[in-house]
């Protein structure tokens, strides 16, 4: 690259880096306990008058047993189904008539609900979710309709989905010693057996104030935000937290493959990696080569798999890789790619071209040049999520409910940019080695008999 592009590159990179350090130091970010254990954490943000409340409850998939999935993202949506002081649905008519806007989610590691509304409404949101912290009902007769949705819903988005039900197989073989071989929706057998008094416990169990962070981002301070949780949820009483493990996973489980027929009309091919996560590699910058591995591939036009394999080798029509970082357990690293079947090209001949390119980076460092292109642009897509209040609750409330710290929002910036191209290298060869890989062919229905 000629020097005048290189500078170009280097100042790209600060317009985008310099400014959100500023931010960051611009919006106080405080956090307490209350007596019962719940944690608060207040990020300030004053460009509007908005606020967005998060519960984030440390319980999802993961912590789950077999003959019991499910439990998490069903009593998710039981929590909207009334409570001591409200009946089924009224605490989301009266947020719509506030005109905020709500929601729940779960995954592997946590089930969260969440409230973006006008800083004057904050009250309103603490005295809901308090509510329901505290008294949630669950009627048998309220229960009985949701499960029939929840497994609706699996339907819709698993069963009658390929690619979604292809990977859900998938995760069984490449977690084979923790929870994240779960589906976070539950297997169907085991929606078909719960009962109410399952959800009962569960929430008994894991929904307790020393359970849970509640995160504040928006046009706040510190000292009314403590007194209103002081007020909603500093009376609800603690319960012991149960002790649980990290999912940790076995280094190196051995080869595994998988040859699955779903109904669809291409062919793709899995590939996946058992490698750590933030919360579980003592050295950090490892973990961040491999973020950085995973945008050098699949990081837009110029990333490696579209520019090498789709559109020089003609080998694949499509190409990706993802990788968690933030996850309480072991994680994976994530590719995969559809043959381009116009050139008669195989799933085998996919799954050599993708070895081609993590050897090469096992061979050979990638160039100062395109490690800070890619650089640029992963740091240029947490300035752009980090502009949005809800998107820094989120990152807050994954962070802490993992076993990290928020104060690693703030830190990784500096820590992307001290992976060295050496660094890249080492995190290839340390992890990218058959003894942590999973496969699998994923094919049309009507090969099964070819």
């Amino acid at each position: 690259m000629p020097l005048m592009l290189r500078r170009a590159a280097a100042l790209l990179l600060g317009a985008f880096y310099l400014p959100l350090l500023a931010a960051a130091d611009n919006q106080p970010t405080h956090e307490f306990f209350l007596d019962n254990g719940l944690k608060v954490i207040v990020r300030e943000d004053h460009r509007a008058p908005v606020v967005v409340s998060q519960l984030w409850y440390k319980v999802g998939s993961s912590y789950e047993t077999a003959g019991q999935t499910g439990l998490s993202h069903a009593l998710e949506h039981m929590m909207f189904k009334g409570s001591r002081k409200l009946d089924a649905g009224e605490a989301s008519r009266i947020l719509r008539e506030l005109g905020a806007e709500e929601n729940a989610f779960t995954s592997d590691d946590y089930t969260a609900y969440y409230q973006v509304l006008a800083r004057d409404r904050l009250a309103v949101a603490f005295e809901l979710e308090a509510d329901r912290l505290a008294s949630l009902r669950l009627p048998p007769e309220e229960f009985a309709r949701e499960i029939e949705v929840i497994k609706e819903e699996r339907r819709l988005r698993t069963d009658d989905k390929p690619s979604s039900l292809a990977y859900e197989r998938f995760k069984t073989i490449a977690y084979p010693a923790s929870g994240y071989r779960n589906p976070t929706i539950g297997w169907m057998a085991d929606l078909e057996r719960m009962q109410a008094d399952e959800l009962r416990a569960w929430y008994e169990r894991w929904y307790t104030p020393g359970n849970a962070t509640l995160v504040v981002v928006g046009d706040v301070s510190l000292d009314e935000v403590r007194d209103l949780a002081e007020r909603y949820f500093g009376p609800i009483e603690q319960r012991t937290v149960p002790t649980a493990k990290r999912p940790l996973e076995l280094a190196e489980p051995g080869e595994r493959r998988l040859r699955l027929h779903v109904k669809t009309q291409l062919p793709t091919l899995l590939m996946a990696f058992n490698v750590p996560s933030l919360a579980t590699e003592e050295n950090a910058r490892q973990v961040h080569a491999l973020r950085l591995i995973s945008a050098l591939l699949d990081g837009g036009y110029s990333a490696r798999l579209p520019e090498r394999l789709e559109r020089g080798e003609e080998l694949v029509t499509s190409a990706s890789a993802w990788y968690d970082a933030y996850a309480r357990g072991d994680s994976l690293f994530v590719l995969s790619a559809a043959p381009n079947l116009q050139k008669g090209r195989t799933l085998e001949e996919v799954e050599a071209g993708l070895w081609q390119e993590l050897n090469a980076l096992k061979q050979n460092p990638p160039s100062a040049d395109e490690l800070e292109r890619v650089r640029a642009q992963v740091i240029a897509g947490l300035v752009y999520e980090r502009d949005s209040i809800t998107q820094q609750a989120t990152t807050i409330g994954k962070l802490e409910t993992v076993g990290l710290s928020w104060r690693l929002m703030d830190e990784e910036l500096s820590a992307l940019e001290a992976v060295t191209p050496e660094d890249i290298q080492q995190a290839a060869r340390s992890y990218f080695s058959r003894t942590r890989l999973s496969v699998a062919h994923v094919l049309p229905e009507e090969a099964r008999d070819e």
